[in-house]
């Protein structure tokens, strides 16, 4: 992993952007915190900026944005939800550095690629997301898995992120 991104450029100024990016429970969080550690990278989850629950497509901008400030070495802010309130909360800052890790559903969406340096994608069987994803977040997720689940269903079907990746790891 740390080869195939050392071989690329930064496209996003001076910054090497990977984005990891699978459905819920497919093990973006892990890979990306143990990715981070080895890279000594920081991560930028999409799971603090959604805007609620129906929040998935109105994230890709909010992201673009981010983005795009540090394309041009400026930091990038976006809103923090506030999942308990509903509502958005404080600022999030995305500083430059030379490599920034962006996990979440939807992290690669096309109009982010050509910020990219890499694209990973993770995937895994729906009964194992679906467990992963319950252990983790229980009672808060439950209610609207199927809410999320048709969104990233609707989502990738439309931006084709699979195919894009330029890597795709199997967890079983």
């Amino acid at each position: 992993m740390h080869r195939a991104l050392a071989d690329r450029e930064p496209a996003c100024g001076r910054v090497r952007v990977v984005a990891v990016d699978g459905r819920s429970g497919a093990g973006k969080s892990w890979f990306a915190e143990r990715l981070a550690r080895r890279l000594a990278a920081p991560v930028f989850s999409l799971e603090d900026i959604y805007p609620g629950w129906r929040g998935l497509e109105a994230t890709v901008p909010l992201v673009r944005d981010v983005l795009a400030a540090l394309a041009v070495d400026e930091f990038g802010r976006v809103p923090r939800w506030d999942w308990e309130h509903d509502r958005p909360g404080d600022s999030i800052v995305v500083s430059p550095a030379p490599t920034l890790i962006v996990e979440g559903v939807g992290a690669g969406a096309t109009p982010l690629r050509p910020f990219l340096s890499l694209l990973v994608w993770l995937e895994a069987p729906d009964d194992v997301r679906k467990e992963r994803a319950l252990a983790r977040d229980g009672k808060t997720f439950a209610p609207w898995w199927d809410v999320w689940a048709e969104q990233e269903r609707a989502h990738f079907s439309r931006e084709m992120t699979a195919g894009a990746a330029d890597l795709v790891i199997r967890a079983g």
